[in-house]
């Protein structure tokens, strides 16, 4: 590992709630060319975060910023929590109130947007399509029983789906906040089963209803992630699940996370129907911190 002195690393608590309470902290710098994969993955740990983000010193040919994003094993082929993160820093050091750009990570590119409110710096970004399908019976009961789910506590109308925006997760749901609650997964059995099955992690979720929030958790120990404050991408993964089971046009969530972890968090999904699928449009709102 090189001896890299990163420029500045900004820590932003990304999806905080309403009354700009909790969110994810999440390292932002810029990227340093000479260092390697292992120099990325420490800064996380250095900075007291899950993950990292590391926006490049240039666009890409197709007029984009790269951004690449690591946790303490490795790199990731998207954040959602860390676009919120990295759209606001890169907001912040402009003098606008809004700003329009694309970004470019895992191979792909995307717009986002980030806009200055009085809570914070509102960010959502296109996560494009979300594929869907429903688990194997050997995939779905090998995360389930790692999960030490009571027999009351799935959902009595919801089922588990593998959802796709890039990286595959399985979406788990629970009947209520305090089956949700209850959760308490064996990590080495859910690291082992995603491993197996080639999945990113385990989102246990308590679908929205009506005018109340939806509320979830991630566990993705396969990744390092024991149990992650707030995933966006998997809140955007839901909206394209709840469209598809219901057979609606549109859809717009609210998911609260990372109450267990005593970070509360917020995330916000919508999705709709297009000529080549279900796309999903992801946001929350961002706090920089001042002096990091």
């Amino acid at each position: 590992m090189n001896d890299v002195v990163w420029p500045e690393i900004t820590v932003v608590d990304a999806c905080v709630r309403r009354d700009g309470r909790g969110g994810s902290p999440t390292a932002v710098t810029d990227d340093d060319p000479a260092a390697t994969d292992l120099d990325r993955c420490a800064v996380a740990a250095a900075a007291g975060t899950s993950h990292a983000a590391f926006v490049g010193p240039g666009r890409t040919r197709d007029g984009a910023w790269p951004v690449r994003f690591f946790t303490a094993t490795g790199e990731l082929s998207g954040c959602g929590h860390g676009t919120v993160a990295a759209q606001a820093v890169r907001l912040t050091r402009t003098g606008h109130a809004e700003l329009t750009d694309r970004q470019h990570t895992g191979g792909r590119t995307f717009d986002t947007v980030a806009i200055r409110r009085p809570g914070g710096i509102e960010v959502w970004f296109d996560q494009g399509l979300v594929a869907l399908r429903r688990p194997a019976p050997n995939e779905r009961a090998a995360i389930v029983d790692a999960l030490g789910l009571r027999a009351d506590d799935p959902h009595p109308d919801d089922v588990p789906r593998i959802a796709a925006p890039g990286a595959p997760r399985m979406l788990v749901p629970v009947r209520d906040r305090s089956a949700l609650v209850r959760v308490r997964p064996h990590l080495g059995r859910l690291a082992t089963a995603c491993r197996r099955y080639g999945l990113l992690g385990c989102f246990v979720y308590v679908p929205p209803m009506g005018d109340q929030p939806g509320a979830a958790r991630m566990f993705a120990p396969a990744i390092g992630v024991d149990e992650d404050v707030a995933n966006a991408n998997s809140t955007g993964c839901l909206a394209a699940h709840l469209l598809d089971s219901t057979g609606a046009q549109t859809v717009a969530i609210e998911v609260e996370q990372g109450d267990t972890l005593g970070r509360p968090a917020s995330v916000l999904a919508s999705a709709r129907r297009g000529p080549a699928g279900i796309t999903t449009r992801v946001g929350g709102l961002a706090v920089v911190r001042d002096g990091d």
